[in-house]
């Protein structure tokens, strides 16, 4: 296995691919398959993972998934959900503060490095 990196040249993104290859029995040639890990992070230089997308989600009832609060079913806690929420947010400015720190950090040691070359 291999790991594979291609630019999008429209949106300027570098995806991550895992490639794989093998010997089709049938027609006796190589093959490969690539299965998508994520992109990189132009930040941090870090492989950030894509989401999967859903596949024909269906509209019955049992299955939808809430988006609102007034779509969540009486039998959730709305405090606690709300709770949960908050909690999420939090830490999401916390890694968005962390990424944002070690961005700078390495900015910093880049410097420090270009400056011990010359």
């Amino acid at each position: 296995m291999a790991i594979i990196k291609q630019l999008n040249k429209k949106t300027g993104i570098t995806y991550v691919y895992e490639s794989r290859s093998y010997r089709d029995k049938e027609t006796k040639q190589p093959r490969s398959e690539r299965r998508l890990i994520g992109r990189i992070d132009d930040a941090t230089g870090e492989i950030v993972p894509t989401r999967k997308k859903q596949k024909n989600v269906t509209t019955n009832v049992k299955n939808s998934v809430a988006t609102t609060a007034e779509d969540v079913p009486a039998s959730i806690d709305m405090g606690k959900l709300r709770e949960m929420e908050a909690t999420i947010t939090e830490q999401r400015r916390e890694i968005a503060r962390l990424r944002k720190e070690k961005a700078e950090a390495a900015s910093m040691l880049e410097k420090l490095l270009a400056m011990l070359r010359t």
